[in-house]
């Protein structure tokens, strides 16, 4: 018997000084039997940095031909693909061909300097792609929100991520690796 997905609701206050927007978002999580609390927070750290009215996670890890994260016009134009991990070229060149806006939100610890070694120069031809470092000790301090049910305040000034609950409260300071065209 197959695992099911474990469903988290999240209830997001974004006040982005940054970007100029303040929403309220009303999110459904699905996390996947093999996924970690920690990379499912970095997912809803993806959305918190690209909030809009139209950005939507997708199937996810259940479908090869999309990404987990992304923001579409009405007309089925992909503006925004987010992918997470330590992605393959390969991956990344399909990506930004279908398009306009690539993130990549890298996490792992200390393996992600090496990868990023091995792939900074290829991944340059990319102009649409911006690559993100998620470091490890952000990912662990995130964890302590996950809950069936989250209600977070997140406030972005200057590139510093704040999020906090009831009871808590973290900074993240996510690293751009690689800037893209349209920052």
């Amino acid at each position: 018997m197959a695992l099911k997905a474990t469903v988290f609701k999240v209830n997001l206050q974004i006040a982005d000084m940054d970007r100029g927007y303040y929403q309220d978002h009303q999110l459904t999580l699905a996390q996947h039997p093999s996924e970690t609390d920690g990379r499912m927070m970095i997912r809803l750290l993806a959305f918190i940095i690209n909030a809009s009215e139209s950005l939507s996670f997708s199937k996810g890890l259940c479908v090869d031909d999309e990404p987990e994260l992304w923001d579409k016009d009405l007309s089925g134009v992909i503006d925004l693909w987010v992918e997470f991990g330590q992605s393959d070229e390969k991956w990344l060149r399909k990506a930004c061909g279908r398009a306009k806006r690539v993130q990549l939100f890298a996490y792992g610890g200390r393996s992600v300097p090496i990868w990023w070694k091995q792939h900074e120069a290829v991944f340059e031809r990319y102009q649409n792609l911006k690559v993100w470092n998620i470091d490890e000790a952000s990912v662990e301090a995130m964890q302590v929100f996950v809950a069936r049910t989250m209600a977070l305040q997140v406030s972005i000034s200057e590139g510093q991520i704040w999020l906090s609950d009831a009871s808590n409260s973290v900074m993240v300071e996510p690293q751009v690796l690689k800037a893209a065209e349209f920052d």
